[in-house]
């Protein structure tokens, strides 16, 4: 975090406290500009959010396909829905919270976890075969390949 610093207290007493701050704060408060700025900007980016959207996706393509792996552990398969239209691809789907106990006595105090209805889009381009999409998910690894059409072959005419 910070620095340790001594500061007096009082004549001769002194306390031992941590900075809250790091010693760059123009640094700190840049990135917490950048960080608001991504958390209020609702333009849509090429594939739906930018970063830190849920779940995770790393897209690539091969001379024969487009790979799309989404991160998205804790999630029931049966609730996900992938669908392709239009040369969009969507996933989307529901993580759902873990209760905290019931008691009365417990206290939230951080929530990083994500939960809730999600949708995620990838643009896919204009060679795919819709048909023959595969979709597994293991491990927390959805795994979508979305294969591409044969090229078209030159066809000779003959002339009559």
């Amino acid at each position: 975090m910070g620095q340790d610093a001594t500061l007096p207290i009082h004549g001769e007493m002194t306390m031992l406290y941590r900075t809250l701050y790091s010693r760059n704060v123009f640094a700190e408060l840049d990135r917490l500009a950048r960080d608001m700025q991504q958390a209020l900007d609702l333009t849509p980016a090429i594939r739906g959010r930018g970063p830190g959207a849920f779940p995770a996706l790393n897209v690539g393509t091969t001379p024969r396909s487009v790979e799309v792996y989404g991160f998205a552990p804790g999630i029931d398969p049966a609730t996900l829905d992938v669908q392709i239209e239009k040369g969009v691809l969507t996933v989307a789907g529901e993580r759902r919270a873990e209760a905290p106990p019931s008691d009365g006595k417990a206290t939230t105090h951080a929530r990083e976890r994500f939960d809730g209805r999600f949708r995620r889009v990838v643009n896919l381009p204009d060679d795919i075969n819709p048909e023959a999409v595969q979709a597994r998910y293991r491990d927390g690894l959805l795994h979508i390949s979305v294969p591409r059409r044969e090229p078209a072959k030159p066809h000779r005419v003959t002339i009559q």
